[in-house]
């Protein structure tokens, strides 16, 4: 096999799309080219910046966007601008060639005629069309040019939305599609699903039908917006934009474009009508009322009766927008509280109101419609249910869906309503396989239709799925599960609203740090879900704080804390792997832990100033530790104390793992960063062997550590009422900041002085405690109890 290397790629075309792959890429580390028009007005002049201003105009604009389609923001400096007329020469200079221009079989053709003037053999050309058939793209051009021709459709926002379809023609390399599949996982980050060349390859055409279909049962059974979305978001598993909410961010006409495309290049589907417009849709794009793009879509921003803006609904039946509502019903009320999804859906299909009869159709349809789309779209199921997952954002596929309902009862019960299931499915029931997954020695096995057997899912090997090692359950208590996950590794998860960090979790840690300790090389501390977890369980400090229970509550930090410690001095390795939010208490787990094998998309911080308090569990203290240890002649030593304390006084999350390097919280030369989430638990098991096998030696606790005293603490409680004087912090803001301030100068000393963590883990509880003494402190815990955020007092 060829060995190829990506060095540099040139994006074509700078669109919302173009934009962003270019500074996913750029995030990533490589050298970007990105390439647009010459503006008509600029067409004669030979002034370079407008020429460009095309391109230049939409790369700021992709960087000024929220969320940030960049890890860090010096990583915008690896993209150069140019623009066709000019600069089209210079990919001759790449690697890789992404078109990313306008939806026109017509202009793709047209670019692509140029490309081959410039483009150097072997170089690998792909589009991100979503529409276009991807074999007539290449028609016409040399055998070189398709035999590295292919589709590489990212989903947008490509930095957050995981899925890269990688669609081949017959022309295209098995070595190219090799080192695609390949490139996209490792080093781009995604799940990369091999789709055939069918009108919306595979995650589009499953999930504008599950859209449509929606759209047929709110006039079979008439529901409204309101009551779609309420049934379709987390409570089942899916986004929080769920289905209408989710079509005004991706674009109304989009929608319709994709619907009627499949409509139209599918004759033999059997779910086609599916596909038709309803009138009242119709009518919405008549009026351009497109979602986001317009302002208005489904949903719109208005002012409401006391002048704030709020959400209005758009009501189908008078086209009139009206103040959203929260609708309830019986059976999703009494599954909310239950956090085990797969037990909710069961709940959730047995309902006997009509949010059950809704997923009852719903979810039969689906199954229907996915059995039948093998071998057409895909030859494998799982393909399917990754596709789904990545590019929707479900937290379980249809085929899982459907296992964890059963897949022969429903079966039946899909016969019954009247849905049927393609004929391969009765044959793997009736060949006695009574699912579509199964788990064998901790590895996913997915049923393959053709060989009417299980089969390995290709690559598999490479990500470790702690749920899946339930037969290598060591240890469990209510809220964690400690498993061997091999070669004398263990790994422990924990399950909880948010994965809150509860007494449960803090001695479920410890318990799996002993158990590593007398048997295994090491531990590996991971989560699953949508985060590693948001931090301690604030409604336990509440309770024990408004009942005044003060022994109890010094008890709970006390244990926070020497989890903490249990973490860092243990005699083997303890290695965590966060991702998502990974927020206050589960910051200083990391803090602690011997190596972070962090998500590139890991969003970490001390939180706790937000909640009148600061950090309780080894955080504050920690931070101390780093400053100490930066402390230099070059500089004064206040500044390495000021800016270790404005992190944790401003609450300052990194957006990105990369960012937490910067923020001091990951450490430069040790902690590492997997772009792939899915491979950030193995990254971390090969990182406990490496630390094991390097001769792992248990570290002592540390009684050098030197604090500033009143020095420092005096020129911080100036900068406290600056920003209190200037309005920038409130009186309580001041006092919680005084606090911290007090505890990371060592307290009141007359000057500098060599302490002792322990010492430093006293006054750190000692303030937090009194903090929560507070009434205000109080009033922002029960805020993010309440409403999710804090208020500001």
């Amino acid at each position: 096999m060829t060995k190829r290397i990506i060095r540099k790629v040139a994006v074509l075309g700078s669109g919302v799309m173009g934009s962003r792959i270019a500074c996913h890429f750029a995030g990533i580390g490589l050298q970007v080219l990105l390439l647009d028009i010459v503006p008509e007005d600029a067409k004669e002049s030979a002034n370079k910046p407008a020429r460009n201003k095309l391109v230049n105009d939409a790369l700021q604009a992709a960087i000024k966007s929220n969320p940030s389609p960049l890890y860090y923001p010096d990583a915008a400096k690896r993209i150069t601008t140019g623009n066709f007329d000019d600069n089209l020469k210079d990919i001759s200079t790449c690697d890789w060639v992404i078109e990313v221009v306008v939806e026109r079989l017509d202009i793709k053709q047209a670019l692509y005629e140029k490309v081959e003037q410039y483009r150097k053999p072997g170089t690998l050309i792909t589009s991100n069309t979503s529409g276009i058939p991807i074999h007539l793209l290449s028609k016409g051009r040399s055998d070189d040019f398709k035999k590295h021709f292919c589709g590489t459709h990212f989903f947008n926002p490509p930095r957050y939305l995981r899925l890269l379809e990688i669609i081949p023609t017959k022309d295209t390399d098995p070595e190219v599609v090799s080192f695609l599949m390949h490139y996209g996982d490792l080093f781009l980050g995604k799940t990369t699903v091999l789709a055939k060349d069918t009108p919306a390859f595979i995650a589009n055409r499953i999930g504008v039908y599950g859209i449509m279909a929606i759209f047929g049962l709110i006039e079979k059974m008439g529901l409204t917006i309101d009551e779609v979305d309420a049934l379709t978001g987390p409570i089942i598993g899916r986004p929080k934009s769920a289905t209408f909410r989710t079509a005004d961010v991706v674009g109304i006409d989009t929608l319709v474009k994709v619907a009627k495309g499949v409509y139209e290049s599918c004759p033999t589907d059997e779910a086609r009508e599916t596909f038709q417009i309803p009138t009242w849709l119709d009518k919405v794009v008549e009026n351009k009322w497109l979602g986001d793009k317009t302002g208005q879509g489904f949903f719109a921003k208005k002012k409401g009766e006391k002048g704030e803006r709020e959400i209005y609904t758009l009501d189908l039946q008078t086209f009139e927008y009206k103040p959203q509502q929260k609708p309830k019903f019986a059976s999703v009320e009494t599954a909310k509280p239950v956090d085990d999804l797969n037990q909710r859906l069961k709940m959730l299909m047995a309902g006997q109101d009509k949010a059950g009869e809704f997923y009852r159709h719903f979810h039969f349809g689906l199954f229907s419609y996915v059995s039948h789309r093998i071998p057409e779209i895909s030859d494998e199921v799982y393909r399917i249910d990754d596709a789904m997952m990545a590019g929707f954002g479900w937290e379980i596929g249809a085929f899982e869906t459907w296992d964890v309902l059963g897949v022969a009862s429903t079966v039946t019960k899909m016969k019954e309503a009247g849905y049927s299931v393609a004929p391969w499915v009765e044959e793997m029931l009736a060949g006695g396989h009574q699912s579509f997954y199964r788990i064998e020695n901790g590895k996913k096995l997915s049923y393959d239709p053709q060989s009417k057997s299980y089969k390995h899912i290709p690559g598999s090997n490479e990500f470790i799925i702690l749920s899946n090692y339930k037969d290598k359950l060591v240890w469990n208590n209510n809220s964690c599960k400690v498993y061997d996950i091999g070669e004398e590794v263990l790994g422990i998860q924990w399950s909880t609203k948010m994965n809150t960090m509860g007494s449960d979790v803090l001695a479920g840690v410890t318990k799996a740090i002993e158990l590593a300790e007398k048997n295994f090389k090491g531990l590996v501390i991971a989560n699953e879900g949508a985060n590693f977890s948001a931090g301690a369980n604030v409604g336990m400090i509440f309770m024990f704080a408004v009942e005044q229970d003060w022994d109890e509550l010094d008890m709970a930090v006390r244990m926070f804390q020497n989890t903490m410690m249990r973490c860092r001095y243990s005699s083997i390795p303890v290695v965590v792997a966060p991702h998502g939010l990974a927020l206050g208490g589960a910051c200083e787990i990391s803090l602690h832990s011997d190596k972070v094998c962090a998500a590139a998309e890991t969003y970490t911080g001390l939180v706790e100033l937000g909640v009148g308090l600061i950090p309780g569990g080894g955080g504050t203290k920690e931070f101390v530790v780093r400053a100490s240890d930066e402390m230099h002649h070059d500089e004064p030593e206040t500044i390495t104390l000021k800016n270790r304390f404005l992190t944790i006084a401003t609450a300052k999350v990194a957006t990105s793992a990369f960012e937490a390097f910067n923020l001091g919280i990951y450490r430069k030369g040790l902690d590492e960063i997997s772009v792939n989430q899915s491979r950030r638990i193995t990254e971390a098991k090969k990182s406990v062997l490496e630390l094991f096998d390097s001769g792992y030696v248990q570290p002592i606790q540390r009684k050098d550590i030197k604090v500033l005293g009143q020095s420092a603490l005096g020129a911080l409680y100036a900068g406290i009422h600056g920003m209190n004087r200037a309005n920038y912090a409130t009186d309580h803001d001041a006092l919680v900041a005084r606090k911290l301030a007090y505890v990371m100068c060592g307290g009141d000393l007359s000057e500098p002085t060599l302490v002792s963590e322990q010492y430093l883990l006293d006054l750190e509880r000692e303030a937090f405690l009194s903090l929560c003494g507070e009434k205000k402190t109080l009033e922002r815990i029960q805020s993010v109890l309440k409403r999710g955020k804090p208020i500001r007092n």
